[in-house]
């Protein structure tokens, strides 16, 4: 089994407390709903700590166009749990929300990302990280500059300076939304 998978301090035996990013959004059913849901998914998986939530932003999808807009927001947690271990309980908690992968880019319930873990850089057949459209994703990119400023996705740069390079007219804060 790789190191992907365990991600344990050969040393010490301990699986270290790295951060990890979780993109999320949702453009079906009641979208709030799905994305607190989602929220509560994350905050209740053994081994993980949500230490920081966005705002709640409304978006243009990107891909197909004649689908909702999307609700969206970043989570930053504190983990112990292997990288392949938190996409495994991203997938999880999609497949709890009925999520259809009908249409690449299409429509759904809700949608987990897993973004960044640390500046880990993994690329194998199960996981790829960073994600590999994160800096080219306004709707990921503005929430995470929200909750961390100085972040940098590994190989892309500063996340300020990617959000400057993107287009964001479609990313809009929905002032009147909160996830707690």
């Amino acid at each position: 089994m790789s190191d992907d998978y365990l991600d344990i301090d050969v040393l010490s035996g301990m699986s270290p407390l790295r951060e990890a990013v979780f993109s999320l959004g949702s453009n079906l059913g009641d979208r709030f709903e799905y994305l607190q849901g989602a929220v509560k998914h994350l905050r209740t998986t053994p081994g993980l700590e949500v230490t920081g939530i966005s705002s709640v932003y409304e978006t243009t999808p990107v891909g197909p166009l004649d689908q909702p807009d999307f609700l969206n927001l970043v989570v930053v947690t504190s983990s112990s749990l292997a990288s392949m271990v938190m996409l495994e309980r991203a997938l999880a908690i999609e497949d709890a929300f009925e999520r259809v992968r009908e249409v690449p880019g299409g429509p759904r319930t809700v949608d987990v990302d897993l973004i960044a873990v640390d500046d880990r850089q993994i690329n194998n057949d199960f996981i790829t990280l960073p994600h590999p459209r994160a800096h080219e994703r306004g709707f990921v990119l503005v929430p995470w500059l929200e909750l961390r400023p100085d972040a940098e996705i590994v190989g892309q740069g500063k996340i300020a300076d990617l959000v400057a390079g993107v287009d964001v007219t479609g990313v809009r804060r929905r002032a009147d939304l909160r996830v707690e």
